[in-house]
Formats: structure tokens, C-alpha cells, sequence
């Protein structure tokens, strides 16, 4: 868990990046930002909140972590932070060769330099790294004589970061922790942490609950797309049960408890190789639970029977009060549903 209560900002660069395929360009600064501390506390919101439960990262590069250009840069950074200004704008630079989707939107850089970021009882110093692109409009309305006025402008909400990243002074030689965040949620916008940032999820907890819970997601629904739908979300259920219960993940335990059958097992641990595969990564077969990852993860196990476009049936308990038949009359399928109290 990171802590930024005590997180105090005290140095920012702030550039503008445009889209190279459209050759917008760049406008860099020649100074640093002039910090008070109305604005020095509303940035520190903008910047740290997002981030108050966010999977970890490591800077990496196949040819060797020196050739990554971002983590060059950072590491610059916390050798000097009076250097934070020329390292910006490399960081800029370095952006825009990144921004050639013809998508990508033109914004402000923000590179900011914060200390007394908490982690685990340390404080770390960190280099933060944020992009705003979407503009939002604000109503202001102000007083004139005995009456009041209404005028608009185009801003930023501070409650929502475009993109951003934070990689706090540890673990140097592996890559740093770095936290980031793209609400983009688009194909293009995948050069963020790919071509700009490069960095590979940190194989910790977060990491082995949230790609078990998906593992056990995908296997339900990919691995049997002709089994009974109600099957489907049984072992959907019985999976999130066993994580929101358990507080370590032990690989006998779960086959004991969800799986049971010997040739679901079977089944289920060939599909784990060739999740693992596809994703060039491992997942552990023991491991403390995240409870941050089951939580994000909630949304995907969510247990729903679409039917036409007429009915959705949510099923949250027992499948076995509800039952799947066929009418040969009307020629169509149905759902029975046993309880004992309506509301």
C-alpha cells in the first residue's frame, strides 16, 4: 500500500506535446513551474490520486534495462533533481516520437519531481510523469453590482488524469516501482506504457490474484463455450468465492475446493500453460491474496444470463434454484427459478 498524505511536490516542468503525424509539434519550457501553495496542494491531488491503488511495474528493455530511455531519464532525475528541467525535455522529446497515431491527442506534460511518498514505513522520493488531453468546460459565475454574472472556460478536472505514471526511487537496478494509469482505454493509446514508458507488470501479489481471477475467468467461459451456461457461472462463482474467502492462494487447496473433477483439473492446467504462454509471464501456484486485485477484478465475474433482448438474469447464489429446460411447443428454451421470499 503507497501512502501520499505527507507527499509534498516540489519541483514541475510542464511542456506541451503535440500529434507528429499531424506535425503539431512541440512547445517546450525553458524554466520550471513557480510553485505556491494553493496550486502546489491542488497538483499534488491531481497527480497522486489516481494512483492510491494501482498495479506496479518495472522499466524493462530487451536489449538491456540502459537502453529504455524513460528509466535513463528518471534515473537522472533522482541523481539530481536540479536536473529535472533538462530531463523533461528529453521526456518530451521522446514523447512525441511516440504520438504518431494519427488518434492521439495533443496535451500537457507535466514532469514533477515529489518526496515523502510512503511505502511500506519508507519514504521514497519519486518522478512523476502525467499527460492531460481532454478539456472540460466550467461554468463561472460571479458577482457584478447587486446582480451576478455567468461566464465559461475550458480546463482540466482535477479528479480525472489522462494518463500518468509514477515511478518511486526503488529498486534502481530492477527497474524502479512504477504506478501508472491510462483512462484512454483505446488501441492507440497502448504506446503510452509500450513504446513510450516500457514497462512489464511487477510479478507480485497484485499481479498473481488479478491474472489467476482472470485465468479462471477466461477458462469458465473460452475453454467451454458449448457447456451448460449455468456451469459456466458456477465455477466462475465458486472461483471468486475462494479469493474473497482465502487469504493465500495455494494451488491444492483451489483444485480441491473449485475444481474437484480430475478432468476439469486436467483441463484447467493445460489452459494455464497456454495462458502463461501466450502471456510470456508465470503465475505462481502459491501466493498472499491482493485484496485490491479482487476488488478491481469484481467486475469481471459478475454473473449474468442474457436472454434475447428481453430479459438479463443475475445470478449471485445457489445455480441450483435455477434450472434450464426446453418448450417443444413453443419451440424455445427457458429458465425456472425456485425462492422462497420475493422483494
Amino acid at each position: 500500500m503507497i501512502n501520499f498524505s505527507e507527499a509534498t511536490l516540489s519541483r514541475l516542468a510542464i511542456h506541451q506535446v503535440g500529434n507528429k503525424s499531424s506535425d503539431q509539434g512541440l512547445k517546450l519550457s525553458d524554466a520550471e513551474v513557480a510553485l505556491n501553495g494553493e496550486v502546489r496542494d491542488i497538483l499534488n491531488h491531481y497527480f497522486t490520486k489516481p494512483f492510491r491503488q494501482s498495479e506496479m511495474f518495472n522499466f524493462y528493455h530487451d536489449a538491456g534495462l540502459q537502453f529504455n530511455e524513460v528509466y535513463s531519464f528518471v534515473k537522472g532525475v533522482f541523481k539530481s533533481p536540479e536536473s529535472l528541467l533538462d530531463q523533461s525535455l528529453l521526456i518530451a522529446k521522446h514523447l512525441y516520437e511516440q504520438s504518431d497515431h494519427p488518434n492521439i491527442k495533443d496535451g500537457e506534460l507535466y514532469v514533477a519531481f515529489l518526496e515523502n511518498c510512503r511505502m511500506d514505513n519508507f519514504d521514497y522520493s519519486a518522478v512523476g510523469i502525467f499527460k492531460s488531453e481532454q478539456k472540460e468546460t466550467y461554468l463561472k459565475v460571479y458577482p457584478e453590482g447587486r446582480n451576478f454574472q455567468v461566464s465559461h472556460d475550458n480546463g482540466i478536472n482535477i479528479n480525472k488524469l489522462d494518463k500518468g505514471c509514477l515511478i518511486l526511487n526503488s529498486n534502481e537496478e530492477g527497474g524502479y516501482i512504477v504506478l501508472t494509469v491510462d483512462n484512454t482505454n483505446k488501441e492507440e493509446a497502448q504506446y503510452w506504457r509500450k513504446g513510450f514508458l516500457g514497462v512489464k507488470p511487477l510479478e507480485d501479489a497484485y499481479f498473481n490474484t488479478k491474472n489467476y481471477l482472470q485465468l479462471c475467468r477466461d477458462f469458465a467461459v473460452e475453454a467451454f463455450p458449448e457447456a451448460d451456461r449455468l456451469d459456466q457461472m458456477s465455477l466462475i462463482q465458486e472461483s471468486a468465492k475462494y479469493f474473497k474467502e482465502e487469504e493465500t492462494f495455494d494451488k491444492a487447496k483451489f483444485r480441491e475446493k473449485v475444481l474437484q473433477e480430475p478432468e476439469l483439473i486436467q483441463a484447467f492446467d493445460d489452459y494455464k500453460q497456454e495462458y502463461e504462454n501466450k502471456g510470456n509471464f508465470r503465475i505462481e501456484d502459491e501466493f498472499d491474496i491482493n485484496s485490491d486485485a479482487v476488488k478491481k477484478m469484481s467486475k469481471v465475474f459478475k454473473s449474468i444470463i442474457k436472454l434475447d433482448r428481453n430479459f438479463h438474469i443475475y445470478v449471485h447464489g445457489n445455480r441450483n434454484l435455477i434450472r434450464k429446460g426446453f418448450d417443444e411447443e413453443s419451440g424455445m428454451g427457458f429458465y425456472q427459478l425456485f425462492y422462497k421470499e420475493e422483494s
